[in-house]
């Protein structure tokens, strides 16, 4: 479909090799040989259109209002959806603006997405946050990134409780360590599991895995081949 064609203004930050990035026998899809570029929507200029230009508008007049003029790094408006990339030390006080707002009153937020972009250098961990306006019958996303090096997000639970869980499970899935969380610790895995299971890095096979008991063995002696 065109619409799932990069559009050549974004920055590329790797390139896909397979179906899952697995090299190797342990790729059993069928798509060894598929290659891709991983490219970032790029920036839209404003105009955004509709109902997009007042949120915008809004959302700058109430990070200036909290003394956080540059909090909003860039905005991305693609399939006909708007992203704003806030810088993560602004975070908590965006949030706080973003719900209270008269303007924007977004007053649930519906979840909180991780993403692992191995060559994006320097910000390799994504945080993304969905939100819902219930008072006006909009959603808009939130991003932020972090560093490998230093993957601290402040946890935004103070302001949406219903972040909670959400931030326990990128934390365990990804190892983003959420500041201020009341209780961050694993929520699906065990709290002895080595690793984050979901990051591009962590391996998909050649090593055994064990779960409560159960062995299960890795990809490549799954099945076989001739």
């Amino acid at each position: 479909m065109p619409e799932n064609v990069p559009d050549g203004s974004g920055e590329q930050v790797g390139r896909r090799e397979g179906m899952f990035g697995v090299r190797g026998t342990g790729d059993t899809s069928g798509y060894g040989g598929l290659s891709r570029p991983v490219q970032m929507p790029g920036s839209t200029p404003p105009p955004y259109g509709g109902w997009m230009d007042d949120v915008a508008a809004a959302l700058a007049e109430a990070a200036r209002s909290a003394g956080v003029e540059d909090a909003v790094e860039r905005v991305v408006v693609h399939r006909g959806e708007i992203t704003f990339f806030v810088r993560r030390e602004h975070l908590r006080a965006l949030a706080a603006r973003l719900r209270d707002d008269e303007a924007l009153r977004f007053e649930l937020c519906s979840g909180v997405s991780g993403v692992h972009y191995p060559d994006d250098r320097g910000r390799e961990l994504h945080v993304v946050y969905h939100l819902l306006s219930m008072t006006h019958n909009r959603r808009v996303r939130v991003e932020v990134t972090a560093p490998d090096a230093d993957p601290h997000v402040p946890s935004v639970v103070a302001t949406y409780p219903t972040a909670d869980w959400h931030e326990r499970e990128v934390f365990d899935f990804f190892g983003v360590v959420f500041d201020g969380h009341p209780a961050l610790t694993r929520i699906q895995m065990p709290d002895d599991w080595p690793g984050h299971p979901q990051r591009k890095d962590y391996p998909l096979g050649g090593i055994p895995v064990e779960y409560k008991g159960g062995t299960v063995p890795p990809p490549d002696q799954r099945r076989s081949y001739n």
